[in-house]
């Protein structure tokens, strides 16, 4: 079975004394056995399910690649159906890395968890999932956040969990998207910066970490690296919603740079050298079909996060947090209104 989110009240997973040792063994053995399966089968799914989405985006217009039309609707036409990303952006320097070189150290975590649902004809619609909403992994021991589950077992492990939390069909997430902290940075000085206005002044440091975030309040225009702490930033009153805040703020920002007509031309170009810095099932066609969705003047976007219970006073697990008992049901609802076009 999949990850599963905590429940209100998890019970103990203790095992009985020292006599049952080698049966606890062998259970883990099969029990590590039964994940890898599952891991083995979510990416086989994952990778099944390209095929079938050929029938949901069109083909490219090649005669289009050169013409230096100005409409990102020229340059790839939109999905005929609603297409939902998982994006991980993991606290790591770079893809790959042996450390993350943050707190706590360690391979890389997902450091922000965020699903898309692009509705061609509708909004975008954008579910943020907290890392730290805690979760049972079948066949591992006590609770871990839905941030690590990237350290255990990467992309498909995550979307596994994302799927099972929020409800959905077998077959979404669609796709997926990972990137680091250098990919972010990378993104926004190719553009040349962002523009954000924050509430109130940022100040942090970490000596262990090398981070020194200094950001002032009020309407500003951020480089790369000001918009990584703007997001790795934690307010001390409220650090989840702060971050979700920023998180939202930074993704209006973006798709406002991205849709401007000076931008256009670049959109192929910037698709293709940030490629390198990802790791994706997405095509460059693809990414700018979705492109095509979203970046569409005065495009809605409708933002949503998954409610958690209050933290609990407890030393361990303290970042740990549980699904909200008055979570609704379902937590990730389709819009209303006119369905999507089916399109060919």
């Amino acid at each position: 079975m999949p990850p599963r989110p905590a429940t209100p009240s998890p019970r103990s997973s203790a095992a009985p004394g020292g006599t049952a040792a080698p049966a606890r063994r062998s259970r883990s053995r099969s029990s590590n056995a039964r994940v890898l399966l599952r891991l083995a089968l979510v990416a086989a799914g994952m990778v099944g399910g390209l095929s079938l989405l050929g029938l949901i985006w069109p083909k490219p217009d090649p005669g289009l690649e050169n013409q230096g039309d100005r409409s990102v609707s020229d340059l790839a036409k939109p999905p005929n159906r609603p297409i939902t990303v998982l994006v991980i952006g993991v606290d790591a320097d770079q893809l790959g890395q042996a450390t993350n070189k943050a707190a706590p150290p360690g391979p890389a975590n997902a450091d922000a968890l965020l699903l898309l649902r692009v509705n061609p004809g509708g909004p975008l619609q954008v579910l943020a999932l907290p890392p730290s909403l805690a979760v049972k992994l079948p066949g591992r021991p006590g609770l871990q956040s839905l941030g690590s589950l990237y350290r255990t077992g990467g992309a498909a492990l995550t979307a596994d969990a994302a799927r099972e939390l929020v409800g959905l069909p077998r077959q979404e997430p669609h796709r997926y998207l990972v990137l680091s902290r250098g990919a972010l940075r990378s993104l926004v000085d190719e553009l040349g910066s962002l523009e954000v206005n924050p509430n109130a002044t940022m100040k942090y440091r970490d000596k262990r970490q090398g981070l020194t975030i200094d950001i002032q309040s009020g309407l500003q225009r951020l480089k790369g690296t000001q918009v990584e702490h703007l997001l790795r930033y934690r307010s001390p009153d409220s650090p989840l919603q702060s971050r979700l805040s920023s998180q939202e703020a930074v993704i209006r920002s973006l798709l406002n740079e991205l849709s401007q007509s000076s931008r256009v031309e670049m959109l192929p170009p910037l698709v293709q050298k940030l490629r390198g810095q990802v790791q994706s099932n997405l095509t460059p066609t693809e990414v700018l079909s979705l492109m095509a969705a979203v970046l569409k003047p005065d495009q809605a976007v409708a933002f949503a996060v998954v409610p958690l219970e209050p933290p609990r006073d407890a030393p361990a697990g303290a970042d740990l947090r549980e699904l909200a008992k008055s979570a609704p049901r379902p937590l990730w609802p389709e819009p209303s209104g006119p369905a999507a076009p089916a399109g060919s």
